[in-house]
């Protein structure tokens, strides 16, 4: 036994023997390059460099504040909100669990946002890499698609307080309205949605909560927790409905 050990050993040493040598000559007869980054801090000459750097520092920020952004300007808030209340309305605890309702609602809100994404790659991302619009041009093309999304989701009650709030002259029309005023009003209107459908499904899980607590009653068993016989009737009749396919479809077409 110990000799097939040692051979079956010695086999595995000359194929990994092997294996590194050709490895070896792979990469000196055709090498691979490798990418490099440098960066560092030095003496402008030009005020041009100057603008560039401070251009390259706000880039960075707005790149770590993306995943706000894709927040407060899109589907996002209304979906998981919602979903969150059905995980609450069904007595579920973690099933389905925090990251599975992220990832569902992460997809959702990119297939809601596909067409605004393809205005602004259209209109404003492929002029400005052909080099046919400046950067500012740019940015207020990409602007404009998420403000009319923004725009057809909030109600004009939110929308009128944060104009009153902001002290700012009462605008025309929707162009003369800053973005900054309208993220916090598509934000307020979004919460205000999610709440009212995560009203429409609490409705009828609270009904076979009381009733299954009356049947309980009725029948003397006090001491037996309701939600434990409840909660199979509610995931039965969630998944008899198809609970899933009628909430998400109400979800994306809220968007319409």
């Amino acid at each position: 036994m110990t000799s097939f050990i040692k051979k079956r050993i010695g086999l595995i040493i000359c194929l990994l023997t092997v294996a590194i040598t050709s490895s070896a000559v792979f990469v000196a007869a055709a090498p691979v390059p490798l990418p490099s980054l440098n960066i560092g801090v030095g003496t402008a000459s030009k005020p041009a460099e100057v603008a560039t750097t401070i251009q390259i520092f706000l880039l960075l920020t707005v790149l770590s504040l993306a995943p706000s952004l894709l927040i407060m300007t899109t589907s996002f808030t209304r979906i998981v909100v919602v979903l969150s209340f059905l995980r609450t309305a069904l007595g579920t605890q973690q099933a389905p669990s925090n990251q599975i309702i992220l990832a569902l609602s992460l997809f959702l809100t990119f297939f809601i946002m596909t067409p605004v994404w393809q205005q602004i790659n259209q209109n404003a991302y492929q002029p400005f890499k052909a080099g046919a619009i400046s950067q500012e041009q740019a940015f207020e093309r990409a602007v404009q698609p998420v403000r009319k999304f923004m725009l057809s989701q909030t109600r004009e009650k939110d929308l009128a307080l944060f104009v009153s709030l902001s002290k700012q002259a009462r605008p025309k029309n929707a162009d003369d309205i800053p973005t900054l005023t309208i993220v916090p009003a598509f934000m307020i209107s979004e919460l205000r949605t999610a709440f009212q459908i995560g009203f429409l499904i609490y409705i009828p899980f609270i009904v076979v909560d009381m009733v299954v607590a009356s049947v309980l009653m009725s029948m003397g068993m006090m001491m037996l927790p309701p939600v434990m016989i409840s909660l199979p009737f509610k995931i039965l009749l969630f998944v008899l409905v198809d609970g899933w396919g009628l909430v998400i479809s109400s979800l994306v077409k809220s968007f319409g």
